[in-house]
């Protein structure tokens, strides 16, 4: 298959990657760097993939000014087993967190968390189907809570924190799976980070979690080894064999996010896109956004036509033009484009003409 020949992926996860990243894993499949030898049989004890994943690790940090005093660890898992992690090793004091509903992860979080300790929700926009991103005041967060939580972008409801929330002195812990690498983040404001890569970073099967080194270490003894941070940490994410392949696509994914110009480019370029969705969105006689405005996703485009199926009608039309996975998530219904950062920008004009000649016909 050409390059011509491929589709745009508009799927939530696993999802689209850059076209260069994959035609460079093609040419090294059989052999990589002159190793004879694929990356997926390679030993992770051996050189070659340490560099792998020391480069890898360097780039994330440049990319998003890491501080020194975090650990970047490459785990196994997804963003579902932090929600255990999470809990497990920063529920150290008071064994209090307040947690902020924003979608159904962040829900599936807090449950998970209200298993090792006091979990509260500190603010929720379930009762409005997660259609915005709920406020509130750091004077609202208990005192002596150990972390406050939050989901950064909501990849089934298309929100998102367009601004980092004032949660005080108190440590504030973000699930960033579907927006890491769109948007510059000031790494320091948070205790942790984590991001299930299957989004914008590389295949499904390793999680990013970037974590102050003062957080890591106070898991309870009974804890199993595996949910320990300080076990990665201390064996710089190679306790046990590492989810090898999907580092090495990370790691070239994240070289190219360098030739572009970085994150700050990349946010240019998603911010460009996601407006041309919106725009046409909001003039639309047809479509309609699902989300209040100000808390719009860059990532994850929400919308419907009112009519479920009339929405059915118009995902089948758009796979029979090549645009595939626009249905929503199948608790809310509707269609969502996810617009991450490999998706480009033609993928989504060629979404705005279907949905015009559609809206001709329909309306």
């Amino acid at each position: 298959m050409t390059t011509s020949n491929r589709v745009y992926n508009f799927s939530a996860g696993p999802s689209v990657l850059p076209v260069e990243v994959l035609e460079k894993a093609a040419a090294e499949m059989l052999d990589y760097n002159g190793t004879g030898e694929s990356v997926m049989e390679m030993s992770h004890r051996s050189p070659e993939f340490q560099k792998i994943i020391d480069d890898a690790e360097q780039d994330l940090r440049d990319l998003m000014n890491i501080p020194d005093n975090y650990y970047v660890m490459f785990l196994q898992g997804g963003g579902t087993l932090q929600f255990s992690m999470v809990p497990i090793n920063l529920l150290r004091n008071s064994h209090k967190a307040d947690y902020v509903l924003t979608g159904n992860w962040a829900k599936k979080a807090y449950e998970e968390a209200c298993k090792f300790g006091d979990i509260r929700v500190l603010a929720s926009s379930e009762a409005d189907k997660y259609s915005y991103i709920p406020k509130f005041k750091s004077e609202d967060i208990r005192p002596d809570v150990d972390y406050v939580y939050i989901c950064y972008n909501n990849t089934i409801f298309g929100t998102h924190f367009n601004e980092i929330p004032d949660v005080g002195d108190h440590l504030l812990v973000a699930d960033m799976s579907s927006c890491i690498l769109s948007e510059e983040i000031d790494v320091s404001k948070f205790g942790l980070i984590y991001a299930g890569a299957q989004k914008n970073v590389a295949p499904a099967g390793v999680t990013i979690v970037i974590v102050r080194k003062d957080l890591v270490g106070f898991a309870p003894a009974n804890t199993p080894i595996y949910l320990d941070y300080k076990t990665h940490a201390s064996k710089g994410s190679m306790y046990n064999t590492p989810p090898c392949y999907p580092i090495y696509i990370a790691g070239e994914v994240f070289k190219h996010i360098k030739r572009i110009g970085g994150v700050t480019k990349m946010h240019e370029l998603d911010v460009q896109k996601a407006q041309l969705l919106y725009d046409y969105l909001d003039q639309s006689k047809l479509f309609k956004g699902t989300v209040a405005k100000e808390d719009r996703s860059l990532m994850n485009i929400t919308f419907v036509t009112g009519d479920p199926d009339l929405d059915k009608k118009f995902i089948a039309g758009a796979r029979a033009e090549g645009m595939i996975n626009l249905a929503g998530h199948r608790i809310v219904g509707g269609m969502r484009a996810s617009t991450y950062n490999a998706m480009p920008i033609e993928g989504v004009e060629a979404l705005i003409d279907y949905m015009k000649r559609f809206e001709q016909e329909n309306a």
